[in-house]
């Protein structure tokens, strides 16, 4: 299926100068929606999975889909403030200043399995702080798995030592 077509550009957004790439319409289709969770799943192939960790937000379309169909748990990834127990955070660095994302303390175990999933790979500098929360809590992050890649963004850089697929690259 040629995912492409159901992600549509909208210029100027979040800001001007920014394209934005919007999964909404891959979403709305039940078909491609369906279509793009076996393709996931099968960069996942016979991997050993014991948690899906999705970033907030748009990683929690298709972690929870991942999780339940490896018979897996889901663990989302959120921005400071959002989570309500004890937590771990990571500060990392964006192009003009910081960002912080945060996860449960006790949402991984030492040695557990974990597919890390988001919409877009763009930066890296997400999907990066995220690997470090998982290994900072003793998982072992078996693969770094996106619905897109923006290339010209290099963020497989900072995935470097890490399994990363991507369905679609732009």
């Amino acid at each position: 299926m040629d995912f492409k077509q159901y992600v549509r550009d909208i210029e100027d957004f979040p800001k001007k100068g920014v394209g934005f790439k919007d999964i909404t319409p891959l979403l709305k289709d039940p078909n491609a929606f369906k279509a793009a969770s076996e393709a996931l799943l099968k960069f996942i192939g016979d991997e050993e999975v014991d948690v899906v960790v999705g970033m907030e937000s748009r990683g929690f379309f298709y972690g929870p889909v991942l999780a339940l169909a490896l018979n897996a748990g889901f663990v989302p990834v959120r921005k400071v403030g959002k989570l309500p127990h004890q937590k771990i955070s990571h500060t990392y660095d964006l192009e003009y200043g910081t960002d912080t994302l945060e996860i449960h303390a006790d949402a991984i175990k030492p040695g557990d399995h974990v597919i890390i999933h988001d919409d877009v790979l763009a930066t890296g500098g997400t999907a990066r702080a995220t690997c470090k929360l998982i290994e900072a809590l003793g998982g072992v992050v078996v693969q770094c798995n996106f619905l897109l890649e923006l290339t010209v963004l290099h963020g497989a850089s900072k995935l470097e030592g890490y399994t990363v697929k991507s369905l679609m690259r732009y």
